[in-house]
């Protein structure tokens, strides 16, 4: 027997005898709610057991959670999209002739369903996707440009007073400035144009350090929330425990 199956079986005896003692104690209900957190805690600690290796048990966990995440998709999309925003005014086009205009997006999305089909079809899928593709980005462009571009501009020109709001803005005032130089590629990177690309290159770090980190502290507030999850709901601990 190798060492991956020893520790599947221990893995497997720890877990069971643990949530026979939580329900024989009465710490886990006996009922549906019981029940739905034992399988929550034993998919949480699959899904934990990548930190180890890859292994059919998070193997499992992973299929499991995108199928039920598809499923759950798929039935939102039919109650709250298909269902209510084309079945039923495209089958009151008798009484409502306005809807009929719903026919065209209908068609689209059809479209999109004959990449799956043969090649005799499947062209039709590049009408839908180049439609999609257009109007996403004329939604998109001025939204980033109003958030980003021109909310980024307006600090810059705002006036500079000795105060540490002055200071914030002068702050952003030569970010902006340096990071801009350090891209303009037209000129050689030597004398004052280096000294603010070497400025505009620590903004740059800077500003790529604290993303990364916001991001970390996301995931990681996500773990602690499943920590929380098998320490206070599945092992019925009072935290903190110190």
């Amino acid at each position: 027997m190798s060492r991956d199956h020893i520790i599947f079986i221990v893995f497997l005896f720890i877990f069971a005898t643990i949530n026979i003692y939580l329900f024989g104690s009465g710490n886990l209900s006996a009922d549906w709610t019981g029940f739905g957190t034992f399988i929550a805690a034993g998919i949480t600690l699959s899904l934990y057991s990548f930190l180890y290796k890859d292994n059919p048990l998070f193997k499992f966990a992973e299929n499991l959670y995108v199928g039920v995440a598809a499923a759950y998709t798929l039935n939102q999309i039919w109650y709250t999209v298909l269902l209510a925003d084309v079945v039923n005014p495209l089958s009151e086009l008798e009484e409502n002739l306005s809807n009929l205009w719903l026919i065209v997006p209908t068609l689209l999305g059809l479209f999109m369903l004959t990449q799956l089909s043969s090649a005799k079809f499947s062209w039709l899928s590049r009408i839908a996707f180049a439609f999609v593709v257009g109007l996403g980005a004329g939604l998109a462009i001025p939204r980033t440009i109003a958030a980003n571009v021109l909310a980024q501009l307006e600090p810059t020109m705002q006036p500079i007073a000795a105060t540490w709001v002055g200071l914030d803005l002068f702050i952003i005032l030569v970010g902006v400035v340096t990071v801009l130089v350090y891209f303009f590629y037209s000129v050689e990177h030597t004398g004052p144009v280096g000294v603010a690309s070497k400025i505009g290159i620590w903004f740059l770090m800077i500003s790529f350090g604290a993303s990364f980190g916001y991001t970390i502290m996301a995931r990681l507030s996500l773990l602690i929330g499943r920590v929380g999850f098998l320490l206070e709901d599945w092992l019925v601990l009072p935290l903190p425990l110190f």
